[in-house]
């Protein structure tokens, strides 16, 4: 019988990567404190020193592009819909008056 892989939520990873930066501690040491393997340990560790600029990055400035993007989006199909209502409105006019 093959065992359950455990997931861990964004906290917990972040807590064992931070100590493993902190390198009070041996990987082995952190591993069997928080019963992983050392593997583990390192690949958040690696996260955590590639991707922690992102943490300070403004999120409004990311937030304000997503926005002008579906922006952008939402006005290309307004613009769509608009030429299928004309297009509905010269096809079936003779239908409708005569």
């Amino acid at each position: 019988m093959s065992a359950k892989r455990r997931r861990h939520s964004a906290e917990y990873k972040f807590k064992v990567a931070l100590e493993a930066a902190k390198g009070d501690r041996t990987l082995s040491q952190l591993a069997e404190q928080y019963q992983l393997h050392p593997g583990q340990i390192s690949e958040w560790k690696r996260q955590l020193l590639d991707e922690g600029a992102g943490v300070f990055q403004n999120s409004r400035a990311q937030k304000q592009r997503e926005q002008a993007a579906q922006e952008a989006e939402l006005y290309e199909q307004i613009g769509r819909l608009k030429m299928e209502l004309e297009w509905l409105k010269k096809k079936f006019a003779p239908l409708g008056r005569g």
